[in-house]
C-alpha cells in the first residue's frame, strides 16, 4: 500500500482489515474535538458510529459456542447498503491511490473522485505493471463503483445524524471533499473551494 492516509475512505479499509487482523480501531477514530466546524464535527461523529456499527457487523461470529451456523444479524437495508458500500471502498482503496499518485483522478470538492484519463507517459516504475494491466472501462468501472460506495456512506452518515436532513446532502458533500483535499498526498489532484483543480503542494 502507498501509506496509509489519516483521511475518512482510509477509515474504511482499517475496518476491513482490523476485523481481518483481529485488531481494534480505537486508535483510529477521526479526532472530533478537533478545531473543526460544528457540521464537521457532526459529520465525523457519525460517520466514526456508522463506522463503528459496520465493525460490529462483520465482526460477528457465524458460529455459535456449540459449533451451530448462526444467521448474520439483520439490519435495515439502509445500513445493509452502507455496510456493503465500506468493503467496495476498502476493496478498492489500493487502486484508487494509484490512479491519484498516476494523476488519473483527484479529490474533488464534493467528495467524489474527479476522473482526468489514464496518462501513461512518465510512469513511476513502482506502478508500470498496475497501469498495463488497467484498460479504460475497467478505470471507469472502479471510479464510479468507488463514487457510489461514497455517495451510499455520505448518505447514511446524513440518514443517522438527527441534526441533518435531505436537504444537508451538498453541505456534507462538501465536508467529505474538504477532508479528503486535507488528507490528499502532496502530487495529487484537488479542487479547492472555488472549483479550481491544482496539484497538493
Amino acid at each position: 500500500m502507498n501509506g496509509l492516509k489519516n483521511m475518512v475512505w482510509a477509515l474504511v479499509l482499517l475496518a476491513v482489515l482490523a476485523v481481518g487482523c483481529g485488531c481494534t480501531l480505537a486508535k483510529v477514530q477521526v479526532d472530533v474535538a478537533s478545531e473543526r466546524t460544528t457540521l464537521e464535527n457532526q459529520v465525523l461523529g457519525s460517520y466514526n458510529a456508522l463506522n463503528r456499527q459496520a465493525m460490529l457487523t462483520a465482526s460477528v461470529r457465524g458460529v455459535d459456542p456449540l459449533g451451530r451456523v448462526q444467521p448474520p444479524a439483520t439490519m435495515s437495508a439502509g445500513a445493509q447498503d452502507a455496510v456493503d458500500a465500506m468493503q467496495v471502498l476498502a476493496f478498492h482503496a489500493d487502486d484508487v491511490d494509484a490512479f491519484k499518485e498516476l494523476g488519473w483522478v483527484g479529490e474533488a470538492q464534493n467528495g467524489l473522485l474527479q476522473p482526468f484519463g489514464m496518462f501513461r507517459e512518465n510512469v513511476p516504475d513502482n506502478l508500470n505493471a498496475f497501469v498495463n494491466r488497467y484498460s479504460r472501462d475497467e478505470f471507469d468501472s472502479v471510479v464510479e463503483a468507488v463514487n457510489e460506495a461514497r455517495m451510499t456512506t455520505m448518505r447514511r452518515v446524513v440518514e443517522t445524524s438527527a441534526d441533518l436532513d435531505v436537504g444537508d446532502m451538498e453541505r456534507v458533500q462538501a465536508v467529505f471533499g474538504s477532508l479528503n483535499a486535507e488528507n490528499a498526498l502532496p502530487g495529487e489532484k484537488i479542487q479547492t473551494a472555488d472549483g479550481q483543480w491544482t496539484v497538493k503542494k
